[in-house]
């Protein structure tokens, strides 16, 4: 396995609480999936759940050196709880020809919350064939 890319983001709960309160569901569905934003609003705390995900998806960015690019949204980037609810990187449409560019097999994730923070740590790696 080789890495390909890390990314760190940490993003101000209070800035994304901000956004969601004065753009609502426009906001929400910019940034956001459908899967993300059920996510999101069936736990505790939504405001610090929605802001780990921004942090995530800008984590991913980085970690791909993706430059913000003409064709690229934010829904091309989902993050998935899986049963143990650790995070999954989902990925479509522009992301995801950019990852394939990049030979990129797996994303890896990690989130961290406060009520104050949101921090995101991603890793891109590639996956060598004799693996």
């Amino acid at each position: 396995m080789e890495i390909v890319g890390i990314g760190t983001e940490i993003v101000e709960c209070l800035r994304v609480g901000r956004m969601i309160e004065e753009h609502g569901e426009l906001f929400l569905l910019r940034v956001y999936t459908e899967r993300e934003v059920r996510y999101c609003r069936s736990r505790q705390r939504t405001t610090e759940q929605f802001t780990a995900l921004w942090a995530a998806k800008e984590s991913i960015l980085k970690c791909l050196s993706m430059p913000w690019r003409r064709g690229l949204a934010w829904t091309d980037m989902e993050v998935r709880m899986d049963a143990s609810n650790r995070p999954q990187v989902m990925l479509c449409g522009a992301a995801k020809d950019i990852a394939q560019e990049r030979q990129v097999s797996d994303i890896l994730l990690s989130l961290s919350h406060c009520r104050a923070y949101a921090v995101a740590h991603a890793i891109a790696v590639r996956m060598h064939k004799e693996e």
